[in-house]
């Protein structure tokens, strides 16, 4: 048998057995290097959310409660029965008199406090129980007794513990009961019973849950993007906001931390790694895992049972407070009100977690230096399964972490967008709308504009420096900015106190006041007022619809509305900026945060030259009156530029402001002619002789009537019963006579000889019954009918119906610049897209030409010299001789259509008509309402006269510089 002094000696003589009495030391020294982790990265983090009282409360609790650990790493094994009933009893007694003299907060009473010392007793219920049970369960009696005793023994600091209430303490203190129950390898046919029990009764738990409790299920159900989940989210935010190495570093990282409730607590550990990063969160988690299997494997050199127990239990105790805390602060558990060991703010948990290491340290240590005097194993049974335990909380973990990185891979940018989104609120600096200018750079469309000064009322409200000096630029009284500022709410981020000229508020600017803004202001102005009006639209605040389809546009911003303004408002808005400042959970801005400056919109130059514009618009206006609806527009008809166009009726647009002139919008809206509509291309009447050049062509690429043969016409044709008459009489005639004298009984017999789809056909190719394709919102299609459609549509088509589409009516509308398309194409061969829109550009150097379709060759060009003839012919001997002093030779055509539109009955009068002949630079189309058929003559007369008095200025442009392909 050997002596004590032999079994050391020989202890010490043998390498492998030095190895083992060593190496407990150099893995208890691992478990001290994660305790010592764990506490230093909760230190940190109380400092970096801006809380260095509790930092330094924390820090006194952790050497507190290492000094303890020291000295319980000395404890004898054999002191542990004692040890347990003592810790036992003491936090019985305390949470006895917590129910007595406890502090309440927050709707639980779970605290005792002497003096300015507070603690908490369930965390030392915590550790009495783990040593109690362990003493019970590791003991010599009888398997029923033991498990009798620790039944007994059990529900007396859980029942406590829950009547506080703290439902997420004594649901860990159940886990450890039941683990304890386990690891003493108690007999199945006492554990199945009372589990089987629990699995029944588990449900009925919910009723003890409190509201905020409940709270938290319904958070982690519902997710992160609900508003329940608000902790969910912000702990994402802030894992995505932290990223490798933390944001302690910035500036504004107190005011981030406060946006995660329970950042010191129970979501420590994303706090962590929002101020020190990934790293930092990592190195918690493994100094964590460490712990744990430095406990699970001093169970398994435990000298005796009840000290493998107290290792054992310790070891499930911490893996399920890090399972569940890491679970919460991932959204994949709910929230449980369980902190992170060491790491999450408490000193009563801080110091109990550090004696209860110190405890299984000693137990080490223990079983390792009296290794020799260790019982054999069938006396000192292992605990049941704490490996396996300790292999699934690592599982877990990693598991865990998986998410995590799976989670900032797919949302750590969307996730730190929302997050800076969230601690600012911005005030709009306007962009500077483009200008819109005629063809030479004449202003059609500008901007007044004006400085707004504002402040941020919370930023400015305790500095009456700051208000004085303000006061003194703006020259406003300084009671009266005092005034406002006092008036305002903490939450606002801005309230209006000056409105000044550019310059004044650009001196304001310069001075550079924190918490003052100077936002530009502006006012839509157009110079040229009815002349464009419902060419050029005009702004207003965006609609609901509008901010809704348009991706990134504020509410209140001012957008086009109608016509040009609308067409190209992305162009023309620009891209507007903002100062935004940061706020508080609350809404209370605490500083100035970054500034973008606005980018001002482009300019956009328009084909339209302005004095043509001006020409056109006052000889229509003039032949058609105020009160007639009346159209006219002239266009390239080589490129489809527009380079005048008048609607009649007009209006101001200066009238929509903003602010919007009530008064005088609410005049033009009841109106006659809807000065408010742009006739050119939404109004779609039935156009008359002007389709007798779409009918001659439908002839010539049929075939139908040769166009030199002479067929007999009169003054009418009769088909069946019913007989259409001829404006006048007239002898037999070719095509090109027909055209020149407007013959309705050639083009009736032509029409009948095509047939409706020989006719409806060749007229689609000209582009009637379909959208130009102009630049323009809201352009109507006008009207083309077939027989087939007709009667889908419920109609007939009669024989008739053929013969005086004939001649431009019956199922048939079509706007003024249709015309103006089918007259360009017949003059030059080529099928044209009109176009506003010339180029764009930022006012420094050449504007850049917007791209515009090329012309569509007609493949029956070559068969409209006849068509072209008959124009001609028009002017020089038929209906359109008005034109003969023009100048230079002119091709026409009118037309008089009966309108059922107009009220009491009457025509519409039209002229359309291409110059020079043979090679036109120039088409001008004109329709009247109403009256007589000489105003759209003179309309077209007088634009032509100007136009080729100064073709070469008004085709003259901007430099333009062609878009590369």
């Amino acid at each position: 048998m050997l002596t004590l002094e032999q079994g050391a000696g020989d202890l010490r003589s043998s390498p492998r057995r030095c190895w083992r009495h060593y190496c407990g030391a150099v893995f208890d020294l691992l478990a001290v290097v994660a305790v010592v982790v764990l506490v230093g990265l909760g230190v940190l983090n109380l400092y970096a959310v801006g809380a260095p009282d509790l930092a330094i409360r924390q820090l006194i609790a952790a050497v507190a409660g290492l000094v303890v650990l020291a000295m319980l790493w000395n404890w004898r094994g054999r002191l542990l029965t004692i040890l347990g009933w003592v810790c036992y009893g003491i936090a019985v007694f305390f949470l006895l008199a917590v129910m007595v003299i406890g502090v309440e907060a927050g709707g639980a009473t779970r605290w005792l406090a002497i003096g300015s010392f507070t603690f908490q007793p369930s965390e030392l219920a915590k550790i009495g129980l783990l040593l109690v049970l362990a003493t019970v369960l590791g003991s010599g009696l009888p398997p029923w007794r033991r498990f009798a005793v620790a039944l007994a023994l059990a529900p007396v600091p859980i029942v406590l513990v829950a009547l506080q209430p703290d439902l997420s303490t004594a649901t860990l203190l159940i886990t450890l009961s039941a683990a304890m129950l386990i690891l003493a390898r108690l007999p199945g046919r006492f554990l199945l019973p009372v589990f089987g029990a629990a699995v029944v009764i588990a449900p009925l738990a919910i009723r003890l849950l409190r509201p905020y409790q409940l709270h938290r299920v319904h958070a982690f159900l519902a997710g992160p993007g609900s508003e329940s989940g608000w902790a969910e989210l912000q702990a994402y935010i802030a894992l995505a906001r932290g990223g490798w190495f933390g944001i302690a570093g910035d500036p504004m990282h107190e005011l981030y931390a406060e946006y995660l409730p329970e950042g010191h607590t129970d979501l420590a550990l994303v706090s962590v790694v929002e101020h020190w990063g990934l790293v930092a969160g990592i190195a918690a988690v493994l100094a964590a895992v460490v712990l744990v299997w430095r406990l699970a494997m001093a169970s398994r050199v435990a000298r005796t049972r009840q000290a493998a127990l107290v290792a054992a239990g310790l070891a499930v105790l911490l893996g399920v407070e890090v399972v569940i805390s890491v679970g919460g602060n991932l959204g994949l558990l709910p929230l449980a009100g369980v902190p992170f060991p060491l790491l999450s703010f408490g000193g009563t948990a801080a110091v109990v977690h550090l004696a209860a290491f110190g405890i299984v340290l000693g137990i080490r240590r223990d079983g390792a230096a009296r290794r020799l005097w260790t019982p054999p194993r069938w006396r000192n049974p292992r605990p049941r399964l704490v490996r396996v335990g300790a292999v699934g909380v690592t599982a877990v973990l990693l598991g865990f972490a998986s998410f995590g990185w799976d989670l900032l891979a797919a949302k750590g940018e969307s996730l730190r967008a929302l997050g800076l989104d969230q601690v600012t609120r911005c005030i709009p600096l306007p962009a500077p709308r483009g200008a819109v200018t005629d063809r030479h750079g004449v202003p059609l469309s500008t901007n007044v504009s004006t400085a707004r000064v504002v402040v941020v009322p919370h930023l400015v409200r305790h500095h009456p420096d700051v208000l004085a000096r303000l006061a003194e630029l703006t020259g406003q009284p300084a009671a009266t900015l005092s005034a406002a500022v006092a008036a305002a709410r903490a939450t606002d981020v801005s309230v209006p106190v000056a409105d000044l000229p550019v310059a004044a508020g650009a001196r304001v600017a310069a001075v550079g006041i924190p918490g003052v803004v100077v936002v530009p202001q502006q006012r839509r102005s157009y110079p040229t007022g009815p002349l464009l009006a419902p060419t050029l639209g005009f702004v207003g605040v965006a609609t609901p619809a509008e901010v809704a389809r348009w991706p990134g546009l504020r509410s209140g911003e001012l957008v086009g509305r109608a016509g040009i303004e609308a067409q190209y408002d992305a162009v023309l808005r620009g891209v507007d900026g903002e100062q935004c400042v940061y706020v508080d959970p609350a809404g209370v801005p605490v500083a100035m945060s970054y500034r973008q400056d606005p980018v001002p919109g482009a300019n956009l130059s328009l084909s339209i030259d302005l004095g043509l514009q001006q020409q056109l618009a006052t000889a229509l206006q003039a032949g058609a009156g105020g009160q007639r609806v009346a159209a006219a527009v002239a266009m390239d008809p080589r490129n489809g530029q527009i380079l005048a166009l008048s609607s009649q009726p007009s209006y101001d647009n200066n009238i929509y402001g903003p602010p919007v002139d009530s008064a005088a919008l609410q005049q033009v809206s009841a109106a006659a002619g809807a000065p408010l509509v742009e006739h050119v291309t939404r109004t779609a009447v039935p156009p008359g002789s002007t389709f007798k050049l779409v009918t001659a062509t439908a002839g010539l690429v049929h075939a139908a009537i040769r166009p030199d043969q002479v067929i007999p016409t009169g003054g009418s044709f009769t088909l069946g019963d019913h007989t259409f008459d001829n404006w006048r009489s007239f002898g037999p005639q070719n095509l090109t006579q027909a055209i020149a004298w407007s013959n309705n009984v050639y083009f009736y017999k032509l029409a009948w000889a095509l047939g409706p789809d020989a006719l409806v056909n060749t007229a689609r190719a000209l582009g009637v019954g379909q959208p130009t394709g102009i630049d323009l919102p809201g352009e109507s299609a006008g009207y083309l009918g077939s027989p087939g459609s007709v009667q889908a549509s419920g109609g007939a088509w009669y024989p008739g119906s053929t013969v005086i589409l004939g001649i431009g009516q019956g199922y048939l509308t079509v706007t003024p610049l249709q015309d103006a398309r089918w007259t360009a194409a017949v003059a030059t061969g080529h099928l044209v897209t009109p176009r506003l829109g010339l180029a764009t550009g930022t006012g420094r150097g050449a504007q850049v030409a917007l791209p515009a379709p090329a012309p569509a060759p007609l493949p029956f060009a070559h068969l409209l010299g006849p068509v072209r003839d008959g124009m001609r012919a028009a002017v020089q001997e038929g209906t359109a001789t008005s034109l003969r002093d023009v100048g230079v030779p002119v091709g026409a055509k009118t037309g008089t259509a009966q309108d059922p539109a107009i009220t009491g009955g009457g025509y519409d009068h039209w002229m359309t008509a291409a110059a020079p002949h043979g090679d036109p630079t120039i088409v001008v189309t004109a329709l009247v309402q109403g009256g007589s058929g000489g105003a759209a003559k003179s309309a077209v007369n007088a634009t032509l006269r100007h136009f080729f008095a100064h073709q070469k200025e008004i085709l003259a442009t901007v430099p333009l510089q062609q878009q590369q392909q």
